[in-house]
C-alpha cells in the first residue's frame, strides 16, 4: 500500500531535480522544464493530500486548475523563447543582455 509519505518523497525528489535544473542549466528550454518539474511536484502534493482527505476533493480540484494554468504558461513561455531565438539566434539567457529595441 502506498502511503502519503511515499507521495511526499517522490514529490520532494521531483522538486529538487527541477530546482537543480534551474540553477545549473544555461538553456532557456531546460530552465522551463525545471519549472515544470517543480510545478508537477506541487500538483502531486495536491493530489496526494486530496486522496487522503476524507472530507472533500479540494486538492484534486486545485490540481486540475494548476494543470490548466501550467499548460497556458508553457505555451506563452515557448512563444517568448521562439521570439527571442528568432531575434538573437540563441536561447542562452546569459548571452541575451539587451531586450529593448
Amino acid at each position: 500500500m502506498i502511503t502519503l509519505t511515499d507521495f511526499l518523497i517522490v514529490s520532494a525528489a521531483l522538486f529538487c531535480i527541477g530546482l537543480y535544473m534551474i540553477v545549473v542549466k544555461r538553456n532557456a528550454i531546460q530552465i522551463l522544464i525545471g519549472i515544470e518539474l517543480m510545478l508537477n511536484a506541487a500538483i502531486l502534493n495536491l493530489v496526494a493530500f486530496g486522496k487522503y482527505d476524507k472530507i472533500s476533493n479540494g486538492g484534486n480540484l486545485f490540481a486540475l486548475f494548476a494543470i490548466v494554468l501550467a499548460a497556458a504558461t508553457t505555451a506563452v513561455a515557448l512563444a517568448i523563447i521562439l521570439n527571442v531565438y528568432k531575434k538573437y539566434k540563441t536561447i542562452d539567457p546569459d548571452k541575451i543582455n539587451n531586450l529593448r529595441d
